[in-house]
């Protein structure tokens, strides 16, 4: 959730800044959770065949589509945080 999360925030992103965000998370973690990410329509992958290759991830549409529900349940949830 949390490279869903980011990736969301951020747009095409490459893999170390990624990584850099996610703090502790091994490399073979990170490489499994995003290619079963891209397998489940997720997240895409695009490399770019430049010297050297340059690959960026980003979320689909079909994660894009309820980031606005997601992002009002979220402020949602803050608001009755603080009022406990």
């Amino acid at each position: 959730m949390s490279i869903l999360c980011s990736l969301s925030n951020d747009g095409a992103t490459r893999y170390n800044d990624i990584k850099r965000k996610m703090g502790s998370i091994s490399n073979t973690m990170l490489a499994k959770s995003l290619k079963e990410l891209e397998e489940d329509g997720l997240v895409k992958r695009t490399e770019y065949m430049e010297v050297p290759i340059r690959v960026e991830y980003e979320i689909t549409d079909s994660v894009r589509a309820p980031i606005p529900i997601l992002t009002e349940l979220a402020i949602w949830g803050n608001g009755l945080n603080r009022k406990q």
